[in-house]
Parts: C-alpha cells; structure tokens; sequence
C-alpha cells in the first residue's frame, strides 16, 4: 500500500482521538496480518496510545505534562514563537513522534480501552498531518 496521509483537527492543547480514521485506513487496504506505523509531520505534537474510556485519564497526563515542562523557564531562548513553543518541542521530545501497532484478523491490535491520539502541546494547534504506512 502505498502511503496515506489523514489530517487530525487539534485547536488546542490536549488529546485528541483519530483511532477510527486509522482503522478505516487499514479496512480499505484489505491487509489482514502486518503492521500500521503513524507518523507525525509536526514538532510541537506528538502520538500516543491511551485509555479511551475515562477523560480524567487524558486531563491528568496533560495536567502532568505541563507541570513537568513549564512555559516561561528562564532557561528557554527559543521563544520568538511564543511561550508555548519551546516548552511544545520538549514535550514532543519526551513523547513519540510514531507509533507502531500490529494489525491481526484486518483490525488493529488495540486492547478493549486503548485509543489512538494525536497529544497537540500547543495552546493553539490547528490541522496537524499523519502519515500512515501498512505493510506485511
């Protein structure tokens, strides 16, 4: 299959569900057995896998998140582009960038209360671009 791209829509800082966008994906490829590796086209995002069930999961990782990379550490110098730049790269940095997870019987092989999350570390995000490769 040759490489997708999705867009995932993150206006703010937080996690934001695209696990049926990538699911769809590997539908129409007809790929029963072999692997879904997302990628991130951005530098102040990141991928994660995470709980789908309760939102107090995804409030307390970000709450986390921010109180260990603070905005506004007098150590940053990259701050032209705001306050919550540098402080986005570093979260990225500490997080990934790609992901990737098997596809058994033409589904992903998530368990029950796994989602699939583009974590946006900006206070204003916007569209932010995923690639998607299957493979054997």
């Amino acid at each position: 299959m040759p490489v997708k791209r999705i867009n995932v829509s993150a206006p703010h800082q937080g996690l934001f569900d695209f696990t049926q966008q990538v699911a769809s994906v590997v539908r129409e490829t007809g790929i029963t057995e072999g692997l879904c590796t997302l990628f991130v086209q951005h530098t102040s995002a990141s991928l994660v896998i995470q709980e789908n069930a309760d939102p107090s999961a995804k409030k307390d990782l970000e709450c986390w998140l921010n109180r260990l990379v603070p905005e506004r550490d007098s150590l940053y110098t990259h701050t032209l582009e705001g306050a919550d730049d540098m402080p986005a790269h570093i979260k990225s940095a500490l997080t990934a960038t790609s992901l990737g997870i098997p596809i058994y019987n033409g589904q992903l092989a998530l368990g029950t209360w796994q989602g699939i999350y583009l974590w946006e570390h900006r206070r204003h995000g916007g569209q932010r671009t995923i690639v998607i490769h299957i493979g054997h």
